[in-house]
């Protein structure tokens, strides 16, 4: 079977030779670190993105089957987008730069973590009207129909490749910061934020169907969000539903009609409270299933929700800076939850500096052997 076959059926519950061995990519700090281990080249680790040819040679040096983040999409964020300027340079060697989605930030350079968030320009209509409105309309441009008339050609025929759906609500965050978001929500002006989500969100759904319309056919569509955080969603759930429940319904019932059936959706921290709005309006797939300090999320979802609810990810990849045992022991985990069907065990997010190049070879290697 090809690794695409092993993985389709499992999330179909149809049976297969064994088990793919997924991941979902690397901090580049941690293919720096390899390299200077002498584990891969130097040339390796800066070439590698998400299912690129470097990224697969990687997967043979290691023993993985594929890197299940392939996903393809239309220009379906801010354009033009503000670009990248440094505003200042601080004694400490902080630099405060705005980012093309228009968010002032505190950044260390060469470091790839999450930067502060410093200030912002979508702070209120006047705002949305001059700066973001034109650049959130669609527009031809958008939609490079070359690529997309060679795409069943050209793309991997061996794993899943996805459609990137865009985002809903996670991608106007990343343009207000987590504070302008609040204000905006629950001090300013609720009625502009629902604008702002109904706008973005009608150019991402145009973007979705001028990409199907073109015949590319996919094996999977995409969410990303990130609208969670350790202690929960960044925003009230029956707000979320209001806001973003209609959206969700409406672009998962457009891949339906094309015959896409699997739809995931990659947010991070608890995700328990914001569940109920994405499976009832068609995510059916929890990637990567962050565990955190918060233990296990696929289970209790499962139960909750039945089979319809599906998995990839759920492996806390913290063990891969430890030890054999620790590894084990994530590895008897996923075998557990592999058994109830629907699950493909992957490292819960990116794997970060400190993991142990022996360590995740040794997983890989390990996964395919759980009995299904």
């Amino acid at each position: 079977m090809t690794n695409r076959e092993r993985a389709m059926n499992i999330l179909h519950y149809k049976p297969v030779d064994r088990m793919p061995a997924v991941h979902f990519g690397y901090w580049r700090e941690l293919l720096i670190e390899w390299a200077e281990q002498g584990k891969i080249s130097m040339d390796l680790a800066m070439a590698i993105g998400d299912g690129n040819d470097a990224d697969r040679e990687l997967d043979k040096i290691i023993g993985w089957d594929f890197n299940w983040y392939s996903c393809r999409s239309a220009k379906r964020g801010l354009m033009p987008n503000f670009g990248y300027k440094v505003l200042e340079t601080l004694p400490d060697g902080i630099q405060r730069v705005q980012n093309s989605s228009g968010l002032i930030e505190k950044i260390k350079p060469g470091n790839q973590s999450i930067p502060s968030e410093d200030d912002y320009l979508l702070k209120d209509r006047k705002a949305f009207e001059e700066l973001y409105l034109p650049k959130m309309q669609f527009t031809p441009e958008r939609i490079d129909l070359e690529f997309w008339k060679n795409f069943n050609d050209t793309r991997p025929q061996d794993v899943p490749v996805g459609l990137h759906l865009g985002s809903v609500l996670g991608e106007i965050r990343n343009m207000t910061s987590v504070v302008g978001m609040s204000y905006l929500l629950y001090d300013e002006d609720e009625d502009l934020f629902a604008e702002i989500v109904d706008t973005y969100a009608e150019m991402q759904y145009q973007c979705v169907k001028a990409v199907l319309e073109t015949g590319a056919k996919f094996d999977f569509a995409h969410y990303w969000e990130d609208i969670c955080f350790k202690n929960g969603p960044l925003i009230a759930p029956s707000m979320f539903d209001e806001l973003c429940a209609k959206h969700y319904k409406k672009r998962n019932d457009l891949c339906h009609e094309y015959g896409i059936d699997i739809i995931s959706l990659d947010c991070d921290g608890v995700t328990e409270a914001l569940l109920p709005t994405w499976f009832n309006n068609g995510v059916n797939t929890m990637f990567p299933i962050e565990v955190g300090v918060w233990g296990d999320q696929f289970e209790p979802a499962r139960k909750k929700f039945g089979n319809g609810m599906l998995g990839v990810g759920g492996m806390d990849k913290i063990a891969f800076r430890k030890d054999k045992a620790a590894v084990d022991a994530e590895i008897e985990r996923m075998a557990r939850l592999a058994s109830m069907g629907g699950f493909i065990p992957c490292p819960d997010h990116r794997l970060m500096p400190g993991s142990k190049f022996e360590l995740v070879q040794y997983y890989a290697e390990e996964i395919k052997k759980i009995k299904l």
